[in-house]
């Protein structure tokens, strides 16, 4: 009888810690970006109508149309590389749930044109502020710049190698 009483609380606390971990994985999926627009509990996508594109924030994916199909994927295309996200209007769309907010892409992109902008929104987290050495751009010219003194620097090397062993020019 003791046997039985220690399985069941057993089984209770196995069955209650594993409960526990499956509230804990569910309140961390679809937790909205931080330049997502704060005040809204629950929501499925957002239509970014700058772009024409959707963002799924349980699957933290975008979704636009390019190669004559719907992607979805964690980086906005390359040549909205540099849209401002934070600055850029979102479209919460609380009257869909499914998988495929594009369904209804014609009637977004009429009623939610580029350059559409609704009530003032603030982000659901501030702006990150970055230092002048953050910057990205700054790294793409460091390596430029990088590239550029590699090349030299293999020719002075290519030099010094000649003149060490003799093959220079001036040394015979």
């Amino acid at each position: 009888m003791k046997t039985i009483k220690i399985a069941i609380a057993g089984l209770f606390l196995l069955v209650a810690n594993a409960t526990q971990a499956q509230v804990s994985i569910n309140v961390n999926i679809g937790t909205p970006p931080a330049w997502g627009p704060s005040g809204y509990s629950e929501m499925e996508y957002y239509y970014l109508p700058d772009i024409e594109a959707y963002y799924d924030v349980r699957a933290s994916q975008f979704i636009y149309y390019g190669g004559g199909r719907w992607v979805r994927t964690t980086y906005l295309p390359r040549q909205y590389r540099n849209y401002d996200l934070y600055g850029g209007y979102k479209v919460v769309l609380n009257d869909y749930h499914g998988r495929t907010p594009y369904t209804y892409f014609d009637r977004h992109r009429v009623k939610y044109y580029k350059g559409y902008h609704g009530e003032p929104q603030r982000p659901y987290k501030p702006r990150p502020v970055y230092g002048y050495n953050d910057r990205h751009d700054d790294h793409r010219d460091f390596k430029h710049n990088d590239r550029h003194h590699d090349k030299h620097d293999r020719h002075d090397r290519d030099d010094r190698h000649d003149d060490h062993h003799g093959n220079g020019h001036g040394r015979r």
